[in-house]
């Protein structure tokens, strides 16, 4: 893992990013003591940079002393796309300005990325649990399609908060049947992209024998902060608890 910049922020996290081989990472600590780790990411692939995604990351190290990191995996962010990606994406912007359909597209589209994304995830996991400033156990926080997949193959993940504001393909509807961590889901009642009787579904199929569901009124950018206040906490139970 080679260092391309650090800095020290105002509230006193170390923010650096990094390079594993091809895969971007930034990697937020709150000292140099080992600290769990919580990986971020934001919905269906959208950049590790993202101005919210940064926001909750510092939140979480500053304030809750997490380890967090965040990658670009392959097809997210600035990563070169292949051209069915292209392809995808281009189709799907054609789709909602028309008005129509999408869901067959959104399977085109994320299905493969989470696929493709899980191991670099699961590469960057190795690399940063090797950090004398990281340990375990891990949590996963964000994009719900993929932490399904990641939870499903990778046993070192212990507690997932997920967003159920984002495409979840038939393929990882299916999977969380698989999923045994604790679960936390968010739900805006009133996303405008995401049905609501699909996402209470999603709930109901994990195979958590704990897991929680926060309702909250409004569209998909309404969830109330207060709720990365209780996913911290969340977080607090079973990787704090259980370290």
């Amino acid at each position: 893992m080679r260092l391309i910049s650090e800095q020290r922020l105002d509230d006193g996290a170390l923010e650096r990013e990094l390079t594993l081989g091809e895969i971007p990472v930034t990697l937020w600590t709150p000292g140099p003591a080992p600290a769990p780790l919580v990986l971020m990411a934001h919905n269906n692939g959208l950049p590790k940079n993202d101005a919210r995604l940064v926001a909750r990351a510092r939140y979480t190290a500053a304030e809750h002393g997490y380890a967090v990191a965040s990658i670009d995996a392959t097809g997210c962010g600035d990563r070169p796309r292949s051209p069915a990606d292209e392809q995808a994406r281009a189709d799907l912007g054609r789709a909602v300005r028309a008005g129509e359909p999408i869901d067959e597209l959104l399977e085109t589209l994320v299905g493969p990325l989470v696929v493709e994304a899980v191991p670099d995830w699961r590469t960057a996991l190795d690399a940063l649990l090797a950090l004398p400033e990281v340990d375990g156990p891990v949590g996963y926080c964000g994009w719900a399609a993929l932490g399904i997949r990641l939870a499903a193959v990778e046993p070192r993940v212990a507690a997932l908060g997920l967003f159920a504001g984002g495409y979840v393909p038939r393929a990882q509807r299916e999977e969380a049947r698989q999923v045994t961590a604790p679960l936390l889901l968010l739900l805006q009642w009133d996303d405008e992209g995401n049905p609501r009787q699909r996402a209470l579904d999603l709930f109901d199929a994990f195979g958590s024998t704990e897991k929680t569901l926060h309702a909250n009124p409004g569209g998909h950018l309404g969830t109330p902060r207060f709720e990365l206040e209780d996913t911290c906490r969340f977080l607090d139970r079973h990787l704090r608890e259980r370290a």
